[in-house]
């Protein structure tokens, strides 16, 4: 019976394409749980505790290593975003209505005022 080595042969590449759908999924999900995995073990001094620590027990020092072993015991799983409707995208663009009613009155307001500024200049002239 061979042992088992944590090296870039453990989980075998096979193993981590059956977890995904495709090379590119598996290569950003790795690398983002990797970064989240590295920005834990920086901020462990710090006690800040916002992190997700690794969830696997493993030898490995390296982050991807890391990743990759989470992805292979099904602890990490890809999900697709949300989808974003055209509708979605002209309702962020948008501006509330009562901050449109709020500019609407700053604007006639500033014109309000300059006409008052013209005819005071005018009355004092005279």
């Amino acid at each position: 019976m061979s042992e088992q080595h944590d090296t870039m042969m453990y989980p075998t590449i096979e193993e981590l394409l059956g977890r995904t759908d495709s090379k590119f999924r598996l290569v950003t999900l790795g690398a983002l749980r990797a970064c989240q995995i590295n920005s834990y073990f920086g901020q462990l001094g710090e006690g800040l505790g916002a992190m997700v620590p690794p969830q696997v027990l493993t030898m490995s020092r390296k982050p991807l290593s890391i990743a990759f072993e989470e992805i292979a015991s099904d602890k990490i799983i890809a999900t697709d975003p949300p989808e974003v409707t055209e509708e979605d995208l002209l309702a962020d663009s948008m501006i509330p209505a009562g901050e449109a009613n709020l500019e609407e009155a700053a604007l006639e307001q500033a014109d309000g005022d300059d006409a008052g500024l013209d005819e005071a200049d005018l009355d004092s002239a005279s």
